[in-house]
């Protein structure tokens, strides 16, 4: 009897250690300047104010679960680990366009894609950024979502010089810690939701140059070029803390396009609004991609992009969130298959372009590939 209770008291004070060790180890893991800082000061009082901002954490309009009913959060993460989806990730590289964005003429209106949800807009003599992600990580995890082969073609040495850096949220795969830090002398103005400053803060960029927001406010860059920070429905959080950040969706209007960007979100009411105040829309840029059945609260399934863009007016469509990282269960190229499919007869155009090859926002008969036909 005492030899068994040794053998117990041993085995706790090993497993009691390892719990301490791990716990130990995660703490100073996490103390990395990858996670980011969490708001506070006349930060976290400004965005305490917001009325989206309640029992300590921000919420979407209409609250709803981001597990659908009839799935479960342990139900997921066994599927993820222990079974297998065909096609998650291409074998091949994929085909890409290296194109000098510092040639790029500044009166030109332009967007450049660079896979995932990162795109460059050139409008109307403003240089744009969105959600750039260019360190071929999607997660703080090592190792565990790589970019695929031939879709991190671009750096931000890349980059030119740019007005407005957007960020949708502060998710790794939309706010990437090495290639904003990278960009930090580039920028002129970051542009995010409420308390997202306090990570490019922490990171080294001035106050001055960041421009945090809440729903349904404007940035009037002069009398014809105006920003609208529009919501979404998501979440936010680099770490165990979640909710303390703002999820944005943005329309910017220049003189002469319309030009909407979804961010990351699950379908609601906010794109029937956006056609009604802004519509028509010139081009909508929507999240298509790491959608799932079991997380549709939280992203837009193929089908519900198509609604979405027919409720927006929008008159093109450029569709992002896929062929770069693998945070879905789906094949890596279904959604630009389903995307085509869903596009014909549609009063929209959908464009499909490679990886850093030049769309011409100003040109409805630019003609794109359908470039992942055989890619493996």
């Amino acid at each position: 009897m005492k030899r068994a209770f040794r053998i117990i008291k041993r085995t706790l004070i090993i497993v009691l250690s390892l719990i301490l060790v791990l716990a130990v180890a995660v703490f100073f893991y996490m103390r990395q300047p990858q996670f980011g800082a969490n708001p506070s000061g006349e930060r976290l009082a400004r965005l305490e104010r917001s009325p989206h901002y309640k029992k300590g954490r921000f919420h979407n309009l209409v609250e709803k679960p981001t597990i659908t009913p009839g799935y479960s959060i342990s139900g997921e993460i066994y599927n993820t680990l222990f079974k297998e989806y065909p096609r998650r990730e291409p074998k091949d590289s994929l085909p890409s366009v290296k194109t000098d964005l510092l040639k790029l003429p500044i009166d030109s209106n332009v967007a450049v894609w660079f896979g995932h949800s990162s795109v460059f807009i050139q409008a109307d003599g403003k240089r744009m950024l969105v959600d750039p992600s260019f360190s071929g990580k999607g997660s703080p995890l090592p190792g565990s979502v790589k970019a695929y082969k031939g879709s991190n073609v671009y750096t931000a040495a890349d980059m030119p010089p740019i007005d407005y850096l957007f960020i949708s949220h502060d998710h790794y795969d939309h706010l990437d810690y090495e290639t904003v830090v990278a960009l930090k002398d580039k920028v002129k103005h970051v542009v995010c939701g409420l308390g997202v400053g306090a990570h490019f803060e922490h990171w080294g960029y001035a106050p001055e140059q960041i421009m945090e927001r809440d729903w349904y406010e404007k940035i009037e860059v002069d009398s014809s070029f105006t920003i609208y920070t529009e919501s979404s429905h998501h979440e936010s959080g680099r770490g165990f803390v979640r909710g303390k950040t703002l999820w944005m969706s943005y329309l910017i209007q220049t003189p002469g396009l319309k030009i909407y960007y979804s961010g990351d979100g699950g379908y609601d009411g906010r794109f029937a609004e956006i056609g009604k105040k802004f519509g028509p829309i010139d081009w909508a840029i929507m999240e298509n991609g790491q959608y799932d059945k079991a997380w549709q609260s939280v992203h837009l399934l193929p089908e519900e992009v198509r609604q979405a863009t027919l409720e927006l007016k929008a008159k093109h469509l450029l569709t992002v969130h896929h062929s770069k990282y693998t945070l879905g269960k789906h094949a890596w190229d279904e959604p630009l298959i389903k995307a085509t499919e869903l596009s014909v007869s549609q009063p929209y155009r959908l464009a499909t372009p490679m990886i850093g090859e030049v769309v011409y926002l100003n040109n409805p008969s630019q003609v794109f590939k359908e470039w992942w036909k055989g890619v493996k």
